[in-house]
């Protein structure tokens, strides 16, 4: 054996247990998840979407909680996605994993981040949705293609959450926060 072999060989071992415990902490995540409900069913009914933005899935965590990642149903896979907005709700259509459905009554919050669970990018880079998915209050994140497409895309959520555009403040951003919960206390 040459004086590289025994480093090389302890390098792989190394990369292999690696990888054999990200797979096992993946795996004890979603038995410890379980119990999340399923994905929302996609209504035949959608009709043309009021907004159409291509972009990217980036992930759904515990509402709150940026770092915990919901991993059943591939919602801990960051992948292409483009999000319809149609008058009843929310399509994110994603590429190699199931579509996620949203129901506008199932909206919560629309918020936007500089990260979330592994993704960071510029200030209020991420458009960030507060919904219910079964019991759970979750996040799930999505970033425009195009940054001049993330305004109108929060303006039209918000109206889908039901905002009144006259209790805005016009000097207000779009990155503001904006919630349902407020708007129903009031």
């Amino acid at each position: 054996m040459g004086e590289r072999t025994v480093p090389a060989i302890l390098t792989m071992l190394l990369v292999v247990v690696v990888f054999g415990l990200m797979w096992w902490g993946w795996r004890s995540k979603l038995k410890r998840q379980s119990d999340v409900a399923p994905l929302p069913v996609v209504p035949d009914d959608l009709g043309t979407p009021t907004m159409s933005v291509s972009g990217q899935y980036v992930v759904t965590t515990s509402a709150g909680d940026w770092l915990d990642r919901i991993a059943v149903h591939g919602l801990g896979i960051r992948t292409r996605a483009t999000l319809d907005v149609y008058p009843g709700g929310i399509l994110i259509a994603r590429t190699g994993s199931a579509d996620i459905y949203i129901a506008a009554d199932e909206l919560r919050e629309i918020t936007t981040q500089s990260g979330m669970a592994g993704k960071f990018v510029e200030k209020e880079g991420l458009v960030v949705i507060t919904w219910v998915l079964g019991a759970l209050d979750v996040d799930t994140g999505f970033r425009t293609t195009e940054a001049e497409a993330k305004r109108p895309l929060v303006n039209t959520l918000r109206e889908l959450l039901g905002s009144d555009a006259d209790q805005a403040d016009n000097t207000q951003t779009p990155d503001a926060d904006i919630s349902r919960k407020n708007n129903e206390n009031e």
